[in-house]
C-alpha cells in the first residue's frame, strides 16, 4: 500500500483532477462533433483501459476481482462508464456544455433522496434544507426564461442529462451498500475495460463501422479525455483520498463544475448566462450545505471522495 501524501502535495493533485474533470466537459463536447457519442466514449474507455493497465500492474496493484467485487464492477461500468458517459456524450450534441455540466451535478442530490429510499439513510433537517436548495438550482435551468421549451433538441439535450445523472446516482447508492474487498481503485481498470467491451459492441450493432475523419485535433482531444481525465484522474484521487479528509475533498471538488463552466465558455465561446451561475451556486451550495453536518461528511458528498471513483 501507498503512504499518504503531504498535505500540499495532496491538495495539488485536487487541483490536477479539478482541471482534468472539469475540461472534460468541453473536450468531450468537442469529440462528438467529430464522432458518434457512443463510439467516442467506447474509444475513450479502451485508452483508459490501456493505460490503467500498466499503471496498475507498475504499483503492484493489478488483480482479477474477488467474486464479492464482480457485482460492484458490472454496475459501475454498466451504470456511470457505460449509461451515464454515453448519455452525456449524447446530450453534449445538442445542448452548451455549460447547461449540461449544471444538470450533471444535480446527482448529488438525488444520492441523498436515492439513499434514503433504499438504504433508509436519515435526511436531517439541514440535508433537506440542501437538497431544496439543489432542486431550486435545477428549477432555474428550466425556467422559460433559460430554457426555450419550443426547441426539441434543447429539451431532449437537457433530458439526455438528467438520466444521465440519475444513473450516476443510482451507481453510487448501489455502490455505498456494497462492502468491498478490493479498493475501488484496484476494480477500476475492469470497469473502463467492460464499459469498453459493451460500448463497442452497442456501437457496432447499431452504427456500423465507425467513419471517422482522424486528425491530430481529434486524436488529441481522445488522449486528453482517457488518459488525463479518466485513468490519470482516477490514480490522483485514490492517492488524494488517503490523505485528505473526505469533508476537505469534497468541498474541493465541487470547484469542478465552475472550472467546467468557465472552461467551456473559453475553449467553446459559449455564453456566461446569469441563469447558469445562479442555478450552479443554488446547486453547489445546497450540495455543501448537505455535505457538511456537525465536522462528518454526508451522504450528498461528491462520489469520488467516497468511492474514488469519477470523471467528472
Amino acid at each position: 500500500m501507498h503512504q499518504g501524501l503531504s498535505p500540499r502535495s495532496a491538495v495539488a493533485l485536487l487541483a490536477i483532477v479539478v482541471v482534468a474533470w472539469g475540461t472534460n466537459w468541453p473536450v468531450t463536447k468537442l469529440i462528438v462533433q467529430d464522432m458518434s457519442p457512443v463510439w467516442s466514449t467506447a474509444l475513450r474507455c479502451g485508452i483508459a483501459a490501456a493505460t490503467l493497465g500498466p499503471l496498475l500492474w507498475a504499483q503492484g496493484n493489478f488483480i482479477i476481482p474477488k467474486r464479492g467485487d464482480v457485482p460492484v464492477v458490472f454496475c459501475t461500468a454498466l451504470l456511470h462508464m457505460v449509461a451515464f458517459s454515453a448519455l452525456v456524450a449524447a446530450g453534449l450534441q445538442f445542448v452548451p456544455a455549460g447547461r449540461a455540466i449544471v444538470l450533471g451535478y444535480t446527482t448529488p442530490i438525488w444520492v441523498a433522496v436515492g439513499a434514503r429510499i433504499f438504504l433508509s439513510e436519515a435526511i436531517t433537517t439541514r440535508r433537506a434544507i440542501g437538497i431544496a436548495i439543489g432542486l431550486a438550482g435545477l428549477a432555474v435551468i428550466f425556467d422559460s426564461r433559460a430554457l426555450d421549451w419550443g426547441d426539441r433538441k434543447s429539451l431532449l439535450g437537457s433530458s439526455l442529462i438528467l438520466t444521465a445523472a440519475f444513473c450516476w446516482a443510482a451507481n453510487i447508492v448501489y455502490v455505498r451498500a456494497h462492502k468491498w474487498i478490493s479498493t475501488p481503485f484496484q476494480l477500476v481498470f475492469w470497469q473502463v475495460l467492460i464499459a469498453a467491451i459493451v460500448l463497442s459492441i452497442l456501437a457496432m450493432s447499431t452504427e456500423g463501422v465507425p467513419h471517422i475523419e482522424w486528425s491530430q485535433r481529434l486524436v488529441g482531444l481522445l488522449l486528453y479525455s482517457g488518459v488525463i481525465c479518466t485513468a490519470l484522474a482516477h490514480w490522483a484521487m485514490s492517492m488524494v483520498n488517503r490523505s485528505l479528509p473526505a469533508v476537505t475533498t469534497s468541498l474541493g471538488l465541487l470547484a469542478t463544475p465552475v472550472l467546467g463552466i468557465v472552461s467551456a465558455a473559453i475553449v467553446l465561446n459559449e455564453t456566461l448566462e446569469p441563469s447558469l451561475f445562479i442555478a450552479m451556486a443554488l446547486i453547489i451550495g445546497g450540495i455543501a450545505l448537505g455535505t457538511v453536518s456537525g465536522g462528518k461528511s454526508t451522504q450528498m458528498q461528491p462520489r469520488a471522495s467516497r468511492e474514488g471513483l469519477s470523471d467528472r
